[in-house]
């Protein structure tokens, strides 16, 4: 999990949506309560570690008689949600390398804003080609996947060290801290929303920082005691995430420049800019490519985690072309899935061209629904089968029936939050269209119950199976 890469892709959108005491008391609101929609998940991910994990989970908790239709919805919500995910991450990407133009003040033709179709072209480009990048490193030998993990995390840190101690040292050389007052009790409204709503709007920034914590589930059974070992997976990514992730939300409040200067930069991640002014212009180039290689390697990490949920949905018989989408290859590895999700970032990443608002919806339409997912989850094991999976070895006992309400409540204002407009007023230039997806998918999942046959589906013993036999042997066997 990029934590710092999460921070810095929404941490303007968290000061525009109420300020730094929005951002800083949202994000405290936000790691309580993901803590407990992680608990709710690693509950059933013990009893069932399987690699459709999420969507399996969902159709488990809504019982036999209705577990084929809600796993068919989360199916293609999770699908949807991680594909749109690896697309977003590439504009962010993409992002910060055309931001350098703003640092070096080179003039580009039509000026460097949202409203210039060809400015626009220009990030879709960029995007599409980040999009190669990340997609590439998934072709490479699976032996080589774990080196890849372990640089990435390392390259994080590094990141987070350099932002932690090089930056604070600049900023105290130029523009200077800001103060306690500022950093705690200041409050801005750049949405136009009402006072209330635009406080609310900063969950977009909190929530998208904390969210995807249950990627350890969809490698289930390529993991050693995943019944332990994957839950386990899905608890520590949600804690150090959230808990990294507040630490340099705290770090970046203190470093930026006072609001006014702040929101009178022109780039498209203010983070390059400030980098500069801080750092000066040749150092901003260092921490743009240190930036960039972490959201490069983020978006390839996500895609492995990814490819194997959207390889068991099609295995499972949930996707059109299932046959084609489930196949392995010589090394037992998803391409075929891999090959989907750049086909689909690729078309998801072309709205860039006709809208401006591409950003703030990609980021919602990645996040709306897998946050959907979480709250159903929980609510259908409230409802349906609060007393199941008995063979999970993180049961949540006497407290079970509280987390299940406090992960549907939470996780369904962090829905409303991601399917309103940002700006206001409403304008078709300000459309969030992350909504439409939504019910765009979930008509296509409806349709996929309706039509594809029954005993295409995932045969139900095999799912009995293991949840009987979760708690007397591992499934992994690599």
């Amino acid at each position: 999990m990029n934590f710092i890469g999460a921070v810095r892709a929404g941490f303007f959108l968290g000061l525009l949506a109420g300020g730094p005491a929005a951002v800083w008391s949202s994000y405290i609101i936000t790691f309580m309560f993901m803590m407990i929609t992680a608990a709710v998940l690693a509950e059933i991910c013990s009893a069932l570690p399987l690699s459709g994990s999420i969507y399996i989970w969902a159709a488990e908790s809504a019982g036999s008689k209705y577990a084929r239709f809600f796993g068919f919805i989360v199916a293609w919500w999770s699908s949807t949600a991680w594909m749109t995910f690896a697309a977003g991450n590439c504009q962010t990407t993409a992002n910060y390398i055309v931001s350098q133009l703003s640092v070096w003040e080179i003039d580009f033709p039509g000026g460097t804003h949202n409203d210039n179709v060809k400015w626009r072209a220009l990030i879709w480009a960029i995007s599409e080609g980040m999009l190669v990048v990340s997609i590439a490193i998934n072709y490479l030998p699976p032996r080589l996947y774990s080196l890849v993990f372990k640089f990435s995390v390392g390259l994080y840190f590094v990141d987070f060290l350099l932002c932690l101690i090089w930056l604070p040292i600049g900023v105290s050389k130029t523009y200077g801290f800001r103060s306690a007052k500022e950093v705690f009790t200041a409050t801005y409204n750049g949405t136009g929303a009402p006072a209330g709503w635009n406080w609310i709007l900063s969950f977009l920034f909190t929530s998208g920082t904390i969210i995807g914590f249950d990627a350890s589930g969809h490698i289930a059974e390529e993991t050693r005691n995943a019944s332990v070992v994957a839950a386990r997976g899905i608890l520590t990514s949600a804690f150090a995430t959230g808990i990294m992730g507040f630490l340099t939300t705290i770090l970046f409040l203190f470093c930026t420049p006072d609001l006014n200067t702040l929101f009178s930069l022109d780039a498209p991640q203010p983070f390059v800019q400030i980098y500069a002014m801080a750092l000066g212009k040749g150092p901003s180039i260092f921490m743009t490519v240190i930036a960039v290689l972490g959201l490069i390697l983020n978006t390839s990490v996500a895609v492995v985690a990814a490819s194997r949920l959207i390889f068991a949905v099609a295995r499972d018989g949930v996707l059109p072309l299932s046959s084609w989408i489930g196949k392995v290859d010589e090394d037992k590895q998803p391409r075929n899935a891999v090959t989907v999700m750049f086909v689909f970032g690729a078309a998801l990443l072309c709205t860039i061209l006709p809208s401006q608002v591409a950003f703030t919806s990609l980021i919602s339409a990645g996040g709306i629904p897998t946050t959907a997912a979480y709250g159903l989850i929980a609510l259908l094991r409230l409802i349906m089968t609060p007393d199941d999976f008995k063979s999970s070895k993180f049961k949540l006992g006497p407290f079970a029936k509280y987390f299940y309400v406090a992960t549907v409540f939470f996780n369904a204002i962090v829905f409303a939050v991601e399917v309103s407009p940002f700006f206001f007023p409403v304008t078709a230039a300000t459309l969030n269209f992350a909504g439409v997806i939504l019910g765009a998918v979930t008509i296509f999942a409806i349709l996929s119950w309706w039509f594809i046959p029954e005993d295409k589906w995932l045969p139900r013993e095999q799912v009995v199976k293991v949840l009987n036999t979760a708690d007397e042997e591992p499934i992994g066997s690599t």
